[in-house]
């Protein structure tokens, strides 16, 4: 049996999510936490806290956030929604999700597993 582990989005873990994609965002424009908080007019410490869950975010410190990397609040919460699947079920968002982000490198690697992992199931039947 394949053990899948899907992240369900959950008002609880929601600051940790959106940390996630911040830091996502913040790596893929090359800046460091401390070149990101003095863009966005905002201490070190609390862009830490902010990636690492540890704070929920105000609307206007997330604003600046964004502003200063140079996306809109939708681009942060376009992949974040509240999964209504049940257990092992997984929706085409939770694996994007995973995927925004990460390097294109990244992405064509997770393609090429997953076409070499179809075609070796569709022989093996």
């Amino acid at each position: 049996m394949d053990i899948v582990t899907v992240e369900v989005v959950t008002m609880s873990n929601l600051p940790k999510i959106v940390g996630e994609r911040l830091r996502n965002i913040r790596k893929e424009r090359g800046l460091s936490q401390e070149e990101l908080a003095h863009l966005a007019s905002l201490h070190s410490t609390y862009i830490g806290q902010l990636e690492r869950g540890e704070k929920n975010a105000t609307l206007e410190s997330l604003e600046k956030v964004v502003g200063a990397l140079g996306v809109s609040l939708e681009e942060l919460f376009r992949y974040i929604q509240p999964s209504t699947v049940e257990n092992d079920d997984i929706t085409l968002a939770q694996i994007v999700n995973r995927l925004k982000g990460r390097s294109i490198e990244d992405q064509k690697t997770v393609l090429r597993l997953l076409d070499l992992m179809l075609e070796w199931k569709d022989t093996n039947k």
